[in-house]
């Protein structure tokens, strides 16, 4: 069996396990409450809207035919999971283009934890000259720790401190299509 074939399996098998913590329903009724939120403080700012490759994907997807005014949209590409459970160190692959000079910026990703990767993506956005930045998450992972951010402009759910999936974030590559936000099996 090849490696992606036993992976592909194994994330059949956390799914079938996962704790379900939010429906398609709950995350959509979040979205929606986002856009009028951020609806409300960016609609006449012209923002460029940044969105942090894989993971945010699917939320930007889905928040930007909410959003009801001008903006631009650009990807930016970090990883610290590379496929794994566990972040780890963080790796560009794209880092925000030069049109964030001057620009009010939507920063959008899938899930602030420990503020990395948030920190990682506003620190490169404040060096090539963005003016104000806002951040918004789908979930807030409650790690109950010091994080290098300790909250993001606009919020959709709050999840436990524990690995979750759906809605672009991942299991080791597999089940960010999964129709709903999931926490695996705590053994």
């Amino acid at each position: 069996m090849s490696d992606n074939q036993s992976l592909r399996q194994e994330a059949e098998q956390v799914l079938a396990n996962a704790d379900r913590l939010y429906s398609t329903a709950d995350v959509e009724l979040a979205l929606d409450r986002m856009a009028r939120e951020i609806s409300s403080v960016l609609h006449d700012r012209n923002p460029l809207v940044l969105c942090p490759m894989l993971g945010a994907v699917i939320f930007t997807g889905r928040l930007l035919p909410r959003l009801d005014f001008s903006l631009e949209l650009e990807y930016i590409h970090i990883s610290r999971y590379q496929g794994q459970t566990h972040g780890g160190a963080i790796h560009w692959l794209r880092r925000p283009p030069a049109t964030v000079a001057g620009r009010t910026l939507l920063v959008l990703d899938d899930i602030l934890d420990q503020g990395l990767t948030m920190r990682s993506i506003l620190d490169e956005c404040r060096q090539a000259g963005a003016g104000d930045i806002f951040t918004a998450v789908l979930v807030d992972k409650k790690t109950g720790g010091a994080r290098l951010l300790s909250r993001a402009n606009f919020t959709g759910l709050e999840v436990p401190d524990r690995y979750v999936f759906g809605y672009g974030m991942d299991y080791k590559g597999y089940l960010r299509n999964s129709p709903g936000i999931y926490a695996v099996k705590e053994s």
